[in-house]
């Protein structure tokens, strides 16, 4: 069944992906941009636009409303802000809650993994983790509470690398740019620690999956490699900038990854085992170490 879908972050990295893969699934696809030039690139792909921002909750509620659908991809990556993010990102959910309550219509939210001890896989009958004070983002909590009042909500699960060539703003293009500036790619102790990833092209089809199972029988991983170990990602950056790959210890972390240390030391291996049965998913794209083996993913 044709739906029309208001996508937040249609222009970012998934939703740029999940744009066309909507359309081309027969779906019609209005889309949250912030200026003119991001209106263009959305109408070049073959939606329309909603020239607004995340915390205009007006312009969120009218999109909601004249669409059967919505996914929310939107949320900034500017972490010195993490606060004012968090807030934004649950009022918007709470909006789209507010507009579909009543309704069958689907709210599908973005959402991400944390940090396992050694040994754990999270699945995605893990329990919701309590919000962290430190990075209040509060996606799946919200999303949980709207479900609660009878709204069709759920959430997908992105691992710590979405990857594909041209990537900028995610773990692996910062890992790059530290190996450049410090002249060595690093892991730590033994480097075993384990990464979950996905294309964003897979992530794509996860969404548009959820979306049209009508948010039912979530929560949703869109995960293909279950744990990449960190020390074949190293080697593999190191080995396309040509720059020497090495093991720090943990005590040397924090003075070389600065503000990524906790996430290049943790453990974080997850399952989409759920997810492809419910969903009839499975991976087609190229893996994490593949795709970063490419010479052009770094140009």
């Amino acid at each position: 069944m044709m739906m029309r879908v208001f996508v937040t972050g249609a222009n970012g990295w998934v939703g740029s992906a999940l744009v066309p893969e909507l359309i081309a699934a027969g779906h019609q696809v209005t889309g949250l941009v912030r200026s003119e030039q991001k209106a263009e690139a959305l109408r070049a792909a073959g939606g329309e636009p909603v020239l607004g921002s995340l915390d205009d909750l007006e312009t969120l509620k009218r999109a909601a409303s004249d669409a059967d659908g919505v996914v929310h991809l939107a949320f900034g990556i500017d972490f010195s802000k993490i606060d004012a993010l968090a807030r934004e990102d649950r009022q918007a959910i709470e909006a789209f809650g507010e507009v579909y309550a009543g309704s069958d219509r689907p709210v599908i939210i973005t959402s991400g993994f944390g940090l396992l001890p050694a040994g754990e896989t999270f699945t995605e009958d893990g329990p919701l983790a309590p919000i962290n004070p430190e990075f209040p983002r509060a996606s799946e909590q919200t999303a949980f509470a709207i479900a609660a009042r009878g709204v069709r909500a759920t959430w997908v699960r992105l691992p710590r690398s979405v990857h594909g060539v041209g990537e900028r703003h995610g773990f692996v293009p910062m890992l790059a740019n530290l190996a450049r500036q410090k002249g060595v790619s690093a892991f730590v102790g033994e480097g075993r620690n384990l990464w979950p990833s996905v294309h964003r092209l897979d992530a794509a089809r996860v969404y548009r999956l959820a979306l049209e199972a009508g948010a039912q029988g979530g929560p949703f991983h869109a995960v293909a490699d279950e744990g990449v170990p960190f020390r074949q990602i190293a080697e593999a950056i190191g080995e396309q900038l040509g720059v020497p790959t090495r093991s720090i210890s943990p005590g040397e972390a924090a003075g070389h990854f600065g503000p990524l240390t906790a996430w290049v030391a943790g453990n974080g291996p997850a399952s989409s085992a759920r997810t492809q049965a419910r969903l009839g998913w499975e991976p087609r794209e190229p893996g994490l170490i593949h795709d970063i083996n490419r010479p052009e993913y770094f140009r």
